[in-house]
């Protein structure tokens, strides 16, 4: 069916081999009654004659299917995987080898937009063959990886000299688009790569010495010195990856990572809530990676830059962007109870970031646009609170040359939130205050109660009196809802028959 001319039936044919090879790779692989070699053998050393009619996303397909079939390495399985890997890879192999030779005469060579969809084939190709073999691919990317690596270095001058030469319009020319184009498909096969690797093939610490660092200079360069609108979002999703994946391995690296995409991304972002998404997303997930798996680079960095990933927090927890705004909530979170993990820096912390966090996100709480995060508002504010009365907070949070001898810092909080609010609201008398700023302050109080607390000044608010406040109530509502669809769920099951084939689970 690969060789049938009609309509569709080579994307079926390929997209029913890939449906066999992922359920059946051990028929592949292993060596059947009635034949002298595994399956897979026959497979690779027929592969011109078998690839010959498709196109060459149906190619990338076939790659992938033999690529699930390599991926199995069970004790049954007798085969050479690397040597039949190698194989597979022999034609993109030998295409890419005369792309370099040429290149090595003649680097002008790289830039014919033939010959750049030529690498954008081959990419895609190892691109398919990594994400369905896994670690194997390690020795594959060892034959082309510093020549990958040259590509991107001469795309990205290339690039940035048309930027230079014709301004932000370059960025829109068909060549360059091109070369863009080849960019990214380095980025998502290193990203793919890095994604997949494990151990035996590709153990982290080999991967994060042997191929992060040639990584850096090409990648985290170009990114820094290009235009906004030259700069990849690829960039940020590929260090992300490297970053939970790698964890401590590539702690050393992450400062200066940072240095090269915090501070251009960050300018990218914050002009405005609209331009720039996919950066901005990929921006905080890096962030919140680096927090989760590398928190100790946070503090490694200068100063400036500290202040810099504490505005971010900020900026991206007061953003309208719900997405945006719950993984700045998230960030902050984990940010703050790493910090509580690590005393050497806590108090330096607190001293420099406590107040200004709680009236961040009391301003957030008492904005009418972020109801949808006022679970983790709640969190938040309980914590930090919770923190100063349980005097872990040693240092004062306020400035001790214009306070009374004496002063401790829950009384200080006491006084300055009581302010804040009077001053902010002033249809709330001073005894309303008053009941709820005690209430923030009260340790017996669980979260849920807490919670209740929150609610129930906020709707005292001129503000959010007038208005629908289901908002507020969002997370009891999602919790009664799934707990109605668990329910039918398992009237249907109990119901033999009634389930459609795609709803059954086949793990159970």
């Amino acid at each position: 069916f690969m060789h049938e001319i009609h309509p569709g039936v080579q994307d079926m044919a390929c997209d029913t081999f890939l449906k066999i090879a992922t359920k059946c790779k051990r028929k592949f692989v292993t060596l059947q009654s009635d034949e002298s070699t595994p399956f897979i053998c026959e497979l690779v050393e027929n592969l011109p004659s078998i690839v010959s009619d498709l196109e060459p996303h149906q190619v990338q397909s076939f790659y992938e299917s033999v690529g699930c079939m390599l991926a199995d390495k069970g004790p049954q399985v007798t085969i050479d995987r690397p040597a039949i890997l190698a194989k597979l890879m022999e034609m993109p192999n030998r295409t890419w080898r005369i792309i370099m030779d040429q290149a090595v005469k003649n680097v002008e060579s790289l830039v014919v937009p033939a010959t750049i969809k030529e690498i954008i084939k081959i990419l895609k190709s190892n691109n398919r063959v990594c994400h369905s073999v896994g670690p194997l691919f390690t020795s594959q990317l060892q034959t082309f990886f510093l020549d990958m690596l040259n590509v991107y270095k001469v795309y990205s001058e290339r690039i940035s000299a048309a930027v230079l030469q014709q301004g932000q319009i370059a960025t829109q020319m068909s060549l360059v688009r091109t070369m863009r184009s080849g960019k990214k498909e380095v980025l998502r096969l290193l990203n793919v790569f890095i994604q997949k690797s494990g151990p035996p093939e590709a153990e982290p610490r080999a991967v994060a010495q042997g191929f992060i660092p040639p990584v850096l200079d090409p990648i985290l360069g170009d990114y820094q010195r290009n235009i906004a609108g030259a700069r990849d979002p690829e960039v940020l999703l590929l260090f992300t990856t490297v970053v939970e994946k790698l964890k401590s391995h590539v702690v050393d690296d992450v400062p200066r990572i940072m240095e090269s995409i915090f501070e251009c991304t960050l300018q990218m972002i914050t002009t405005n809530f609209e331009d720039f998404p996919e950066h901005r997303i990929r921006f905080y997930e890096f962030l919140r990676a680096v927090n989760q798996h590398c928190f100790p680079a946070l503090f490694n960095i200068p100063p400036t830059h500290q202040k810099l990933v504490i505005d971010a927090v900020v900026w991206a927890i007061k953003h309208t962007e719900r997405n945006i705004a719950d993984t700045g909530l998230e960030i902050l979170h984990e940010l703050l109870l790493n910090v509580g993990r690590t005393p050497d820096i806590a108090q330096g912390f607190y001293q420099q970031y406590l107040l200004a966090l709680i009236q961040d996100v009391f301003a957030v709480l008492t904005d009418r646009l972020h109801k949808s995060g006022f679970k983790m508002h709640s969190t938040l504010l309980r914590h930090m609170f919770h923190l100063v009365q349980m005097n872990q907070v040693t240092v004062p949070l306020f400035d001790p040359a214009t306070t009374p001898a004496g002063q401790s810092n829950p009384v200080f909080l006491r006084n300055h939130m009581s302010n804040l609010l009077i001053t902010s609201f002033p249809n709330v008398t001073k005894t309303q205050v008053g009941t709820f700023v005690d209430g923030m302050f009260d340790l017996k109080m669980d979260l849920p109660t807490f919670k209740v607390h929150l609610r129930d000044f906020l709707i005292q608010l001129k503000e959010f009196s007038i208005e629908d406040n289901s908002g507020l109530y969002s997370e009891e509502q999602e919790m009664a809802a799934r707990q109605i669809e668990e329910v039918a769920q398992a009237q249907r099951i109990a119901v033999p028959g009634i389930l459609k084939p795609s709803e059954i689970d086949n793990d159970l």
